[in-house]
């Protein structure tokens, strides 16, 4: 590995430039003063406290010098006494602040709830307590709880102090925080402080701090005036004797994920969807120690691998039909397959299943895996990592971000990887080098620019696993390596994107994205390809070097709107998208090899080469599209939509001096309705088509028109547990028509479109915390995937590398209280029934069930953890292709820590 120490290098060098540079552009200090004109509260006629000091025309009088928030005098006030606010009206993303971190600090009158910001100043309250209720509920409009990562999370603390059942803070929508205090048997007593140095404080007392002092709970009615406060003021302090113990849940962000992007492109909670859509969040990327997307998406109902040919490309299936890869919402498909992507700055992964193609254009019916990468922060975050384990596995990280400017307009997020390692198979050993640097730019109030890069590098031996002989993949030893040791891939991958926000008003935005990629392979002479063996284990290699190379550029407008036409309200979406893609290929050939899979002997003797492959490829397409969220009712909402496309294609092989077009056009509609019976439950349907451009024509030299899919689902959706806990059931149906077979009047040269392909079958998954410290994710898939007509292979046979049966299921569980504090522990099972290799069905994978664990431990900025991958080392097979499958690895081990600072 020639480039190693020239990127280990790289990456020191880049971590301590970081470090030392970043800090002093991020320093920043500015007073906080809450706003006067977004809170309204009451208070006492003659309070003096010196913090926000509210006057009873319900304006914030602002001060000049705020105290330290333990050094704060302040009377209690009920919860009642907050005026109703003037109805919410929606916040631009572009405004909407982070809260970091919650915390509970104990006070000798019971503690102190702050939601940790600077930009205190900002926010806004909107009181939704109810009369004659012992719940107090505040809502903060314009606030997301985000800790580092741009993660969500939710603070949760069950009988915090005396009469005080449980307080929540969570993300109440996508622009909303939520804060709630629920009182055991008398309205909880909260008042509002504001400190430049912690953010936004709310005090609560305990019911037994009022009996001490004599008072009794206040219940009066908004707008009336509070009697003279008979307490003595002291300065809150944590009680050193009896210290009140806090149990914390969800610091970070949990198992599951409250809304999404990639179904809409908007932001639209997940209930509100009327499609089936999971999201893996960071949380559960970090608890299973996921370095590959394929270790990812493996916990999503109906997600399996396939066709990866070997370690060189990574494939999956949705529900039986190839799955289509997308990074913030662009296609990631072409020659950018051909290499594992990196997770290093994966924030989440959107699966969106079933026909897509309303909003995102040609695809195959399976539905969308959406990347959703990280984003810059408003506070400074930086985050090292190191990860070792089995065969030579080495991997440090490298997450940095905050902002660059005083006034916080320009922020920056720095994501690098560098990995090297060896594998359980003979022979393969790899590396690779990522960086992604991200800019936002804060223009205006109501418009953002942020631009993101990508690089990636890697070495990697060509193997393709092990060659199946017959029906069935022969027992002989997983590390055995059917190649030439000598033979290297070579991947340059790059990525831009340029992003654009703009808020015309709070009803109307738009968002202008550019996308360019590039990529490039090489194959040196020594690659040698197998695929099926004969009974005495005689394999035949073709001896291919290849050169590819890929760049696409792509363009997305889209403009949102919102309004009402009466009671109703709509959230319309009108986009265009324009792409560019040139693709070339070379193949240089040379004479066959073998090589016998039971006794292999590494020796090869090379002939001259020739030019077999040399073609090039550019495509251009346009896409126009409208979408109309409809809630009819708080209950009841609709989303219809339609897009139509323009495609075109040349393929000019420059060895025959011939040219292929292509040209189509489609139309594809979906049509979706959400009812909600309860606030848990969602009940939805959609219908919803999707196309495929097909290269080609038949013997009357007719053009062959897009393969078409037509996708019905139907799905109960479910939050439980204040939110906490999500679970989707849902049934569908998938046929894909138009599918090119072979013509049965000339069926070797010639083809036609009379092939049909059908999938069907139910899918669950559930996600969320059951209990404090306590997560889970889980997924159950039956796919009924088979050939419907063909002329080619037999009708009723199964659809490659789409098990009937799979599933998944992986918990944790971390210690809350106590001096196992901070330890956690998890496990999982992931497993599936057999798979055929082809539509051939001439060859199978075994199903197989893999176990994995994991420890970790955090405390303060401190995590380790430990995880353990195929404890039984369990033999399966993670894909098939062309008659061979690549094996899973056995029992690895991986130990990670990370220091945030």
């Amino acid at each position: 590995m020639k480039y190693k120490h020239r990127y280990l290098s790289f990456f020191v060098t880049g971590a301590i430039l970081t470090l030392f540079t970043t800090p002093a552009l991020a320093q920043k200090k500015s007073a906080i003063a809450l706003d006067k004109s977004t809170v309204s509260t009451q208070t006492a006629a003659n309070s003096t406290q010196q913090a926000s000091v509210v006057t009873n025309s319900g304006l914030v009088k602002p001060i000049t010098e705020i105290p330290r928030v333990n050094e704060i005098e302040r009377p209690l006030r009920s919860a009642r006494m907050l005026v109703q606010s003037p109805t919410p009206q929606t916040t631009p993303a572009s405004r909407v602040v982070q809260v970091s971190f919650v915390k509970a600090n104990p006070t000798n009158r019971g503690l102190e709830l702050v939601l940790q910001t600077s930009k205190a100043a900002t926010l806004q309250l909107q009181n939704r307590t109810q009369v004659n209720s012992n719940t107090f509920i505040v809502d903060i409009p314009n606030a997301q709880l985000r800790a580092p990562g741009n993660r969500p999370f939710v603070f949760r603390s069950q009988k915090p102090i005396a009469g005080i059942t449980e307080i929540t803070v969570t993300n109440f929508d996508a622009n909303t925080i939520r804060v709630t205090v629920i009182g055991e048997a008398t309205p909880p007593i909260v008042e509002l402080f504001d400190s430049p140095k912690e953010g936004l404080v709310f005090s609560v007392a305990s019911t037994a701090s009022l009996a001490q002092q004599g008072q009794q709970p206040q219940t009066q009615q908004p707008g009336a005036q509070q009697p003279e406060s008979q307490t003595q003021q002291t300065q809150p302090r944590a009680n050193g004797d009896e210290p009140i113990e806090l149990v914390v849940t969800g610091q970070q962000d949990g198992y599951n994920s409250s809304d999404a992007s990639t179904a809409t492109k908007t932001d639209t909670p997940l209930r509100d969807i009327p499609q089936s859509i999971q999201v893996i969040p960071a949380t559960v990327i970090q608890d299973q120690g996921a370095n590959r997307l394929n270790e990812i998406v493996r916990n999503v109902s109906g997600v399996a691998t396939s066709n990866n040919s070997g370690n060189q490309t990574e494939g999956y299936t949705i529900r039986g039909f190839d799955a289509n890869v997308y990074k913030n919402g662009f296609s990631d498909g072409g020659y950018a397959g051909f290499s594992f992507r990196d997770s290093a700055n994966i924030e989440r992964v959107e699966v969106l299943k079933g026909p897509a193609s309303v909003l995102f254009g040609r695809l195959e019916p399976s539905g969308i895996i959406n990347l959703v990468t990280k984003k810059p922060l408003a506070e400074p975050y930086y985050n090292l990592s190191f990860t070792a384990g089995s065969y030579s596995f080495y991997r440090p990280t490298l997450d940095f971000s905050g902002p660059v400017t005083a006034d916080g307009k320009l922020g920056y997020r720095l994501n690098i990887a560098y990995e090297n390692s060896g594998s359980f198979r003979d022979f393969v050993d790899q590396e690779r080098f990522f960086i992604a640097p991200v800019l936002a730019w804060k223009i205006g109030d109501k418009t953002n620019l942020t631009f993101e890069g990508e690089y990636l590098h890697s070495e990697i031996p060509y193997d393709r696993g092990l060659a199946s002989i017959g029906n069935r993949i022969p027992d002989v030893p997983i590390s055995r390596y059917l190649s030439d040791p000598r033979n290297l891939s070579v991947k340059d991958q790059t990525r831009t994107y340029l992003t654009l926000n703009h808020d015309f008003n709070q009803n109307l935005s738009l968002r202008t994205a550019f996308r360019a990629t590039t990529f490039a392979s090489t194959n040196n002479p020594f690659a040698l390809q197998g695929f099926r063996a004969s009974e005495d284990g005689t394999l035949n290699l073709l001896s291919v070097s290849q050169s590819l190379f890929d760049q696409t550029y792509y363009l997305q407008n889209d403009l949102t709107a919102k309004f009402n036409t009466g009671s109703i309200k709509h959230t319309v979406l009108f986009g265009v998208e324009f792409g560019w893609e040139s693709r070339r290929q070379k193949n240089d050939s040379r004479p066959n090899q073998s090589i016998n899979i039971f006794n292999p002997v590494y020796e090869f003797s090379y002939g001259a080469s020739r030019r077999s492959v040399d073609r090039a490829e550019d495509i251009n397409s346009f896409g126009i599209y409208l979408q109309d969220q409809i809630d009819v009712f708080d209950n009841l909402k609709l989303l219809i939509g339609g897009r139509f496309d323009t495609y075109h294609s040349e393929n000019e092989n420059f060895l025959n001096s011939t040219t292929t077009k292509t040209d189509s056009d489609a139309f594809s509609p979906r049509v979706g309705i959400v009812y909600q019976p309860t606030k848990e439950i969602s009940l939805f349907a959609n219908y919803s088509r999707s196309f495929v451009p097909v290269s080609g024509s038949d013997k009357n030299d007719n053009a062959f028109v897009p393969e078409r899919a037509t996708g019905y689902e139907v799905g109960i959706k479910g939050d439980f547990l204040n939110n906490r806990l999500s679970s989707t059931l849902a049934l569908y149906t998938v046929t894909k028509t138009n599918v090119v077979t072979a013509d049965p009047s000339d069926p070797a040269n010639f083809e036609i479109q009379t092939g049909e392909q059908r999938a069907r079958g139910i899918e669950f998954d559930i996600a969320g915390e059951i209990l404090p410290g306590w997560k889970v994710i889980g997924s159950y898939a039956y796919t009924d995937a088979e050939i419907t007509k063909d002329n080619s292979y037999p009708v009723g046979n199964a659809l490659g590398t789409t098990p009937q049966h799979s599933g998944s299921l992986w918990t944790t569980y971390t210690f809350q209280t106590g001096s196992l504090q901070g330890f956690g522990f998890g496990g999982g099972i992931f497993a599936a029934s057999k798979t055929y290799g082809d539509l051939d069905n001439s060859y199978s994978l075994p199903g197989f069930i893999r176990t994995d664990a994991a420890l970790f431990y955090k405390k303060d900025r401190l995590r380790a953890s430990v995880n353990f991958k195929n404890l039984f080392s369990t033999r399966y097979f993670e894909s098939a292709s062309f008659g061979s499958a690549y094996p899973a690895a056995p029992f690895t081990v991986q130990g990670t820590i990370s220091w945030e600072f």
